[in-house]
């Protein structure tokens, strides 16, 4: 079974109302039931309360969207089951005695829920409540439905969006289902799993083998119309987007060019912000390829399958009004702060600042140190090149194996500029143009580090000032600005050493800095890697020089 960070099976459902209504001073719960109501129920006299709900497991739906400007309350039934009819009775009794002028139930197309909230209903006017009830069937998985219909999916938020705006403007009951009864017929829903999902103590609800995806199943795992290997998110978009709009199903959304449209990107409940953001952007291009005027966009977990590691989109056409209705302000929760700006249109690159040239594409004239100075970097760079898979070697004990690799992109990345340019005679411009290569070739951890070192050594030396004294000032410098920002300190394993026997020592020194750090000191006991590496630079310049006199 799939771990699940809950205390018990039984419990988990009403720890989470618990939690989200202790979270949220709006909310609060209706003793005896799985039920959340606004706490403001008195703001309720006069106006059309509207009530929803439907299975736990796909929170933040739908007591997250419990608040003024949408949902009056939400009735919750366990992991993937409808709410008991006494409960859906209780939460309209409630709102009914709160002063409501008539109750709303926004009901997700499924049997259980039809049943329970419909038995419920009948059961309120019985006591003389006015109730309506709307559907919610926007699923576009199946070209033939079957005679239950479509499903009701993620759409649901937007009618629970609408119709609470319009009851928070006073709207009346037969306005409001008439005003979402027309919306519902231009919103589509279709979802993709590369995962299952499991209620708590069960087994997965189905089985998916490793690479595959399903398209089109439902929110609690019920079966798609087909399977796949999976593919790249563009093309996984395209053809739920494509399937969504062929006008040969039954179940299409009608979408044609210049529709202005709100795209809800839903989490079903696993995918990292990183796919998201990914299939957020996939999702805007094919719109707009089709000729669609993408309005507003929502991205993230609106009504999820517990751990499903898959996505939905839903699509609704919204003319003026529906945007307004949409951009109006609610106190729910898990509604998201969104822009009210057209996405479509909207210039999203920010040009760069003006930042000046590089050091190493400025132009530079030699100097009596020229030579000296690019026999030493060549020195250094062969030294690295060739140490590249010791480095690997010893960085694979503490860390992710690349320390020889970053170096060597280093060295290339020197060679390459020295076949190219004259090494200025100014040492400070030269180690300006190195930390600009390390910067920009090295990546990681140590090219900021080798950056820093040179950066701040840079000012220390120049063509006039460039004698013993000002290169210990130069490495001075450099050191401490190392010390200063990376966090390391002479004894902490890492690249801030003496040379060759501080190299070696580290082997016996406790990480208290980078990414060895976080590894069991009895794991490492190789010598640094970055430590290694310096004493190599420093070792070549100095045979360098030597060879030099």
């Amino acid at each position: 079974m799939t771990k699940k960070l809950i205390n018990s099976v039984d419990s988990c459902v009403d720890e989470a109302l618990c939690g989200l209504i202790r979270a949220n001073a709006g909310l609060s719960l209706l003793q005896g039931h799985r039920v959340v109501l606004r706490s403001d129920l008195d703001n309720l006299r006069g106006k059309v309360a509207l009530l929803s709900g439907g299975g736990s497991g796909h929170e933040p739906a739908h007591g997250g969207y419990v608040g003024a400007g949408m949902l009056s309350a939400a009735v919750a039934g366990g992991v993937f089951a409808s709410p008991p009819p006494a409960s859906i009775l209780a939460a309209i009794m409630s709102l009914h005695n709160a002063g409501a002028s008539g109750i709303l139930l926004i009901v997700k197309n499924y049997t259980g829920d039809r049943l329970n909230f419909g038995l419920a209903a009948e059961q309120a006017r019985n006591h003389g409540v006015t109730v309506d009830m709307v559907i919610v069937a926007e699923d576009c998985a199946f070209d033939r439905p079957s005679k239950a219909g479509r499903r009701g999916l993620c759409g649901t938020i937007f009618i629970h969006k609408l119709a609470g705006a319009l009851a928070e403007e006073g709207s009346s009951l037969d306005q409001i289902v008439a005003k979402v009864t027309e919306v519902l017929k231009g919103i589509g829903t279709l979802g993709v799993s590369l995962s299952p999902c499991s209620v708590p103590g069960c087994l997965p609800s189905f089985n998916l083998p490793p690479g595959d995806m399903e398209l089109g199943l439902g929110i609690h795992g019920e079966p798609g119309i087909k399977r796949s290997k999976v593919a790249s998110a563009d093309e996984v978009v395209k053809t739920m987007i494509d399937h969504m709009t062929n006008p040969d199903s039954q179940s299409y959304l009608p979408l044609k060019s210049g529709d202005s449209v709100v795209l809800c990107v839903n989490n079903l409940g696993a995918l990292s912000c990183l796919e998201m953001a990914v299939v957020t952007r996939a999702a805007i291009i094919c719109l707009e390829n089709l000729g669609a005027v993408v309005a507003r966009v929502m991205s993230g977990s609106f009504m999820t399958s517990l751990e499903m590691a898959g996505m939905s989109l839903t699509v609704m056409r919204a003319n003026e009004e529906i945007l307004r209705l949409f951009d109006a302000k609610t106190a729910a929760p898990a509604w998201p702060n969104l822009s009210t700006a057209r996405v479509s249109g909207h210039s999203y690159i920010t040009g760069p600042p003006a930042m000046g040239t590089r050091p190493q594409d400025d132009k530079h004239s030699e100097g009596p140190l020229s030579p000296v100075m690019r026999k030493s970097l060549e020195r250094v760079c062969s030294t690295l090149l060739e140490k590249q898979e010791e480095l690997n070697s010893l960085d694979r004990a503490a860390g992710d194996g690349d320390c020889g690799n970053t170096h060597a992109q280093a060295a290339r990345a020197i060679q390459e500029w020295l076949q190219d340019h004259v090494v200025p005679g100014c040492p400070g411009k030269l180690l300006s143009v190195l930390a600009g290569l390390v910067q920009e070739k090295m990546g990681g951890s140590s090219g900021a580090l080798y950056s820093l070192f040179l950066t701040a050594a840079a000012g220390h030396v120049t063509e006039g000032r460039s004698n013993a004294a000002a290169w210990a000032s130069a490495m001075h410098a450099g050191t401490q600005a190392m010390r200063r920002y990376g966090g390391a300190d002479p004894g902490d394993r890492t690249m801030v050493r003496k040379a060759a026997s501080g190299a070696e020592e580290t082997r016996n020194l406790t990480a208290r800095a980078g990414r060895a750090s976080y590894i069991a000191a009895e794991r490492v006991t190789l010598p640094d890697p970055g430590a290694v590496a310096v004493a190599a630079i420093l070792r070549a310049v100095q045979e360098s020089l030597e060879g030099q006199k």
